[in-house]
């Protein structure tokens, strides 16, 4: 008895939070090995609670598959885990401004362990080095391990720090909360959080590496803090700070950090016989990278990747939901404005992410040679190679896919018919970046200049009435399923190189179901079926774009007065869902709708699937 009485007052004096069942919440405690393989590559913060935080939305399914919770746990917040989940995460830190005017916090909040801000390069700071610069207003809340998988947990909106771009252009430490200076404020917000629950979750259905929101805890006057949980949440970023800066011992540490992460979740095999890990690591950046680039490109996705690394994931992972759009169409103009700054455009992203993989090229021959050669002394070096060729098979296997082609068919098309998948290509292309007449326009967040025809109406059409009449559709019948919102009389009209690009399109087209038929031993009406009900769920018409996302998530903020916390969950959860693009084999599309039993939340869902549809042409 006199031990177990011990225990208790040590977990009391500990001030570690102990729960019957969310034991496993205690663990994420701002402890992270990090901090022991790179200790110059953060700033620590003491934390305290905070007692204004309400819990919004929670991701039981990505808490199950972390082991925070039970696999059969209900989707219900209960007191208990309502408690575990604020005492973990309802945090804010204890900044450089609060220790410079003496703050007073009540000892009873003060948490035992400190928290990492992390340091990485970032555009937005002067010194282009990375020594000032990184998490400015998140911290990683730790991590947890879980059947062999690390996981790890940042939170924004947890405080303002000394790596925001604020303080390195003012030189002066800013209180939390603070509104004198851009990106000094370490708040977030409520719409923040939930628009990127929304994104994350529908790009996580339908295959597009992603961080996830595991919570979002709502605050006073509209801010939040936002949970966020990925099996490695290192960047790019977190290495070319260190490279810019000739730091090897800080480099070689970052590197073997992320590189040891990788294996042990079963991500990489790791490196075999060679006696350096480096070479390694530059091959599997230039793969990973290509594949992301061709999943933007084909998907449409907007990143805004550029040469500091810093919006995306080591890993390829999507991460930072502000300047993230999935585009209804390829509107290849599109910049985002962060002043004075202007974001990369679709087809940009492609050359940055190759400039990153020709970095990781250099990080492989200073780690392995102890000295840093000139960026551009790898303009050529093999590993961008790889990234090239990787590239284009990707975006190959892509478009069959969007098409409508089963796995079977995909891989005999890329392995006998390259050729004519190099035909069709031709066409498509043509009309998939064909811009309005209107010339470039302002958006709220930016500038564009719309694209005018929408591939994924064209392929999801064509093979249903191919299936039903083998002949060639009209010039005008083509042009009028292709044509958008945008489209307006002159992106109607004919010119005779219009015309050949309809005729060729078709019938390419019509080539590559013949020569896949061919291969699989079926009629070419039988694929045909195949297709149509494939492409109807991958490319369909109630298809989420970043314009439908935000008013989607804003619908979701209005409505979580008159909803519990785990309503809004299951809302959240049934329409990423009802957005899931990939084809299950043995399912009829039409069971893949959103649905509720409650009245309230099925009113909500439809006009949330409304704004969707009103919305599937834009940014």
């Amino acid at each position: 008895m006199a031990n177990a009485s011990s225990s208790r007052a040590r977990a009391a004096n500990s001030k570690v939070p102990s729960y019957k069942n969310y034991d496993r919440f205690a663990k994420v405690d701002g402890s992270h090995p990090f901090k022991k393989q790179v200790p110059d590559g953060f700033v620590d913060y003491a934390a305290r609670r905070r007692h204004d935080g309400k819990v919004a939305y929670f991701n039981f399914d990505l808490a199950k598959e972390m082991g925070l919770i039970p696999e059969d746990h209900p989707e219900r917040l209960n007191a208990e885990l309502r408690k575990a989940i604020l005492d973990t995460f309802c945090i804010v830190i204890v900044n450089e401004y609060d220790i410079e005017n003496k703050t007073r916090f009540p000892k009873a909040d003060l948490l035992p362990n400190t928290y990492m801000a992390t340091r990485y390069l970032q555009l937005q700071h002067v010194s282009r080095q990375g020594k000032t610069s990184g998490d400015g207003r998140s911290i990683w809340n730790g991590f947890i391990r879980h059947q062999g998988t690390s996981w790890d947990i940042s939170s924004c909106g947890t405080g303002v720090t000394q790596l925001c771009p604020a303080t390195a252009h003012f030189n002066r430490h800013f209180k939390t909360g603070s509104a004198l200076a851009d990106y000094g404020c370490g708040t977030a917000t409520i719409e923040e959080g939930l628009g990127a629950a929304l994104t994350s979750e529908t790009f996580y259905h339908n295959g597009i590496a992603t961080e996830r929101v595991l919570a979002v805890i709502s605050t006073p006057l509209g801010q939040s803090i936002n949970v966020r949980a990925a099996r490695n949440l290192l960047r790019p970023s977190h290495f070319f700070g260190y490279l810019k800066q000739g730091n090897y011992q800080n480099l070689k540490a970052s590197v073997d950090s992320f590189i040891q992460r990788q294996v042990d979740n079963g991500e990489w095999a790791g490196p075999s016989s060679q006696k350096s890990p480096y070479p390694f690591l530059a091959e599997e950046m230039a793969r990973s990278f290509a594949h992301v680039a061709a999943v933007f490109e084909t998907e449409y996705v907007f990143c805004w990747l550029d040469w500091d690394g810093d919006n995306i994931l080591a890993d390829g992972s999507i991460i930072d939901y502000g300047s993230v759009r999935q585009f209804g169409l390829y509107h290849r103009e599109y910049r985002f404005d962060d002043e004075p700054r202007w974001s990369t455009t679709l087809p940009e992203q492609r050359e940055k992410a190759r400039y990153i993989v020709q970095c990781f090229a250099q990080i492989r021959d200073f780690l392995d040679q102890g000295r840093k050669s000139p960026i551009h002394s790898f303009r050529h070096d093999p590993v961008l190679k790889i990234f090239d060729r990787e590239f284009e098979e990707v975006k190959r296997q892509l478009l069959l896919k969007k098409i409508g082609f089963p796995d079977t068919a995909q891989k005999a098309l890329l392995q006998y018919a390259l050729p004519l998948i190099q035909k069709f290509e031709k066409p498509y292309r043509y009309f998939e970046r064909a811009k309005s007449s209107r010339g470039p326009v302002k958006v709220p967040d930016g500038i564009t200049w719309n694209a005018v025809f929408c591939m994924r109406d064209l392929l999801r059409e064509l093979p249903a009435l191919y299936s039903e009449d083998p002949a060639l559709l009209s010039d005008k019948a083509f042009i009028e399923i292709a044509c958008s919102t945008y489209a307006g009389r002159k992106e109607r009209k004919f010119t005779p190189y219009r015309t050949r690009m309809v005729r060729s399109f078709q019938r390419r087209y019509l080539e590559l179901v013949k020569t896949a038929a061919e291969h699989l031993g079926c009629s070419e009406t039988d694929l045909l079926n195949q297709i149509a009900e494939r492409s109807s769920i991958t490319n369909r018409a109630d298809r989420v774009t970043g314009d439908s996302l935000t008013h989607a998530a804003d619908s979701l903020v209005q409505s979580r007065r008159q909803l519990k916390p785990d309503r809004i969950s299951h809302i959240l959860k049934e329409f990423a869902a009802h957005q899931d693009l990939t084809p299950p084999e043995g399912e009829d599309s039409s069971k893949r709708t959103a649905k509720s039993a409650n009245a309230k939340e099925k009113k909500l869902l439809e006009n949330m699937m409304a704004l969707v549809d009103g919305l599937r042409h834009g940014l």
